[in-house]
C-alpha cells in the first residue's frame, strides 16, 4: 500500500499538476491590444431607435456592407457559435455598422436570428458609407473593407474601447471571419472566453476588495 502511494507521489501527481496548471495558461492567457482607444459609435442612428455605445461594454464588432444578405451565413455562425453561449453576459454585445439604405435587409436579417435566438444584444447602426470607411481607418489594421463597406471579419473589443487579439507567431490576428465556422468555433470561441474570464476574475476581485 505504501509503495502505491510512494509511485503515485513521485510519478503521477507531478503529471497532474501538470496538466493542471498547463490548462491553466491556455484557457486564461491575456488577449493583447492591437488597437486601443478605438471610437464609439454613438454618433450613428439605431436599427431601434435606442443608443449605442461602446464604452464598458464588451464588443464584437463587424461590418454588413450593402451585401448584408448575402453574409448572413456569417451572422448565423456567430449567432450559434458564440452569441447564444455568451449572450448572458450583462456588458457583453454584438454591434454591426451598416450603410444608410440598408435597413430593410438587416431588418431581414435580425427577423430572422429572432426565429433562433433573442436578439436583444445584436445592434445595428447605420451611417454614410464614407464615414464607414474612415472609421474602420482608425481602426489600424492590415485587412481592408470590401467595396460595398463590408466585411466578412468582425473584431474584439474591450471595455475601454481597445481592439483585443491574439498573438499568431511574430504577428497580432486582429479579426476573425465569421464565413469559416471552424475559425469562430475554435479560434474566436476561446478569444471570447478569455476576455470574459478576464472581467469576471476583475468582478471577483472588486467585491472581495469591497469586503476587506
Amino acid at each position: 500500500m505504501k509503495k502505491n502511494a510512494v509511485l503515485f507521489i513521485l510519478f503521477i501527481l507531478p503529471i497532474v499538476a501538470y496538466l493542471f496548471f498547463a490548462t491553466g495558461v491556455n484557457k486564461f492567457m491575456f488577449l493583447p491590444t492591437v488597437t486601443p482607444n478605438v471610437p464609439d459609435v454613438a454618433q450613428w442612428h439605431s436599427l431601434d431607435g435606442k443608443p449605442v455605445t461602446l464604452n464598458k461594454k464588451i464588443t464584437i464588432l463587424g461590418f454588413a456592407g450593402t451585401e448584408v444578405l448575402k453574409r448572413k451565413g456569417n451572422f448565423f455562425n456567430l449567432n450559434q457559435k458564440i452569441y447564444l453561449k455568451d449572450k448572458d453576459f450583462k456588458d457583453f454585445q454584438f454591434v454591426t455598422i451598416a450603410p444608410i439604405g440598408s435597413e430593410a435587409d438587416v431588418k431581414v436579417l435580425v427577423d430572422g436570428l429572432k426565429s433562433l435566438s433573442d436578439t436583444s444584444k445584436w445592434l445595428f447602426v447605420f451611417a454614410p458609407k464614407d464615414e464607414i470607411k474612415a472609421y474602420f481607418l482608425t481602426l489600424k489594421l492590415k485587412g481592408k473593407l470590401e467595396s460595398d463597406c463590408g466585411s466578412n471579419y468582425v473584431y474584439i473589443i474591450d471595455k475601454k474601447r481597445n481592439l483585443r487579439g491574439r498573438k499568431d507567431r511574430d504577428e497580432y490576428k486582429e479579426g476573425y471571419n465569421a464565413f469559416s465556422p471552424s475559425e469562430v468555433y475554435n479560434e474566436m470561441t476561446d478569444d471570447v472566453k478569455v476576455i470574459l474570464a478576464e472581467y469576471r476574475l476583475a468582478l471577483k476581485r472588486n467585491n472581495a476588495d469591497r469586503q476587506i
